[in-house]
C-alpha cells in the first residue's frame, strides 16, 4: 500500500516496449506514485499504452520534452489530456510563448495534467552546455529558465538535484520539483552528469524523484522501489 513517500517515487518505464513496460507496471504497483513514459516507449506504443496503463487505475507522467512552435505544441498538449495523463514535460528553452501556449491548452481541460518544464537535461555537463552556446553557467541558465517558466504559469520544474536548493529557495512552494537523475548508493551513474541520492535530494527541497534502471534492473524491482521510498521517508522525517 502506497504512502506519501512512495507517492513522492516516480518509476521511469525506460525499456522497448509494451510487454516489458506492463510487467513493470504490475511489479511495481502500489509501490511508487506515477510511472514515467518516455520518448522509446511512446513512439514504440504510442496513446494505446497510456490509456493501458491509466486503465490500470495508475497514474502517469508523460514525459516527451515537447519543443516545437506554439500551435504545434498546443495541440500536443490538447492530445496529451485527453489521454488523462498527471504530468507532461515542456522544454522551457522552447521560449516563453511556446509555455503559455501549452499552459493555456491544459487550463481548458477538464484534466489538467501538471506541466513541468524541463530546464537542463542531467546528462548535460557544463562542457557541453558551452559547447551549444550556453554563457552562463548551468545553475544560472536553469534559474533564468525556472524565472520564465513560472511566468508563463508553469507548475514545476524538471532539474538536477545540484540546481535544486537554489530554485528552492528563489520559488519556495510555488513550483513542484520533479528531479531525475537519482542513484541510490553505490549505483552506477551510467549516462548522467549531476547525480543524487535519494535522501539528498528530497532533502535539498525535491517534490518527486525519477528513477529507471535502479528500480527495473534490480533483481526484485518492488524491493528496490520500497528501499528508495524508505530513503525517501527518512529524509522527509530527519
Amino acid at each position: 500500500m502506497s504512502d506519501a513517500a512512495s507517492r513522492r517515487l516516480i518509476a521511469a518505464l525506460d525499456v522497448p516496449g509494451r510487454t516489458e513496460a506492463l510487467r513493470a507496471v504490475t511489479e511495481l504497483s502500489g509501490h511508487v506514485g506515477l510511472f514515467k513514459i518516455g520518448l522509446e516507449l511512446f513512439v514504440s506504443e504510442g496513446p494505446r499504452l497510456v490509456e493501458e496503463i491509466r486503465g490500470r487505475g495508475e497514474r502517469v507522467f508523460l514525459d516527451l520534452k515537447l519543443h516545437d512552435i506554439p500551435n504545434t505544441v498546443r495541440g500536443a498538449v490538447r492530445s496529451a489530456c485527453k489521454l488523462g495523463v498527471q504530468m507532461l514535460t515542456v522544454h522551457a528553452s522552447g521560449g516563453s510563448e511556446m509555455l503559455r501556449a501549452a499552459c493555456r491548452e491544459a487550463e481548458s481541460s477538464a484534466a489538467a495534467p501538471l506541466l513541468l518544464a524541463v530546464t537542463a537535461l542531467t546528462s548535460l555537463s557544463e562542457k557541453e552546455a558551452r559547447k551549444i552556446g550556453v554563457g552562463d553557467t548551468v545553475q544560472q541558465w536553469v534559474e533564468r529558465l525556472a524565472a520564465m517558466a513560472e511566468e508563463c504559469g508553469i507548475g514545476g520544474l524538471v532539474a538536477s538535484s545540484i540546481e535544486l536548493p537554489g530554485l528552492r529557495t528563489r520559488f519556495g512552494d510555488s513550483l513542484q520539483f520533479v528531479i531525475p537523475g537519482i542513484r541510490p548508493a553505490g549505483a552506477d551513474v551510467q549516462d548522467q552528469s549531476r547525480t543524487a541520492a535519494p535522501a539528498e535530494a528530497i532533502r535539498a527541497g525535491a517534490s518527486y524523484l525519477v528513477v529507471g534502471r535502479p528500480i527495473l534492473q534490480a533483481r526484485e524491482p518492488a524491493k528496490a522501489a520500497d528501499a528508495i521510498a524508505d530513503e525517501i521517508r527518512q529524509a522527509l522525517l530527519a
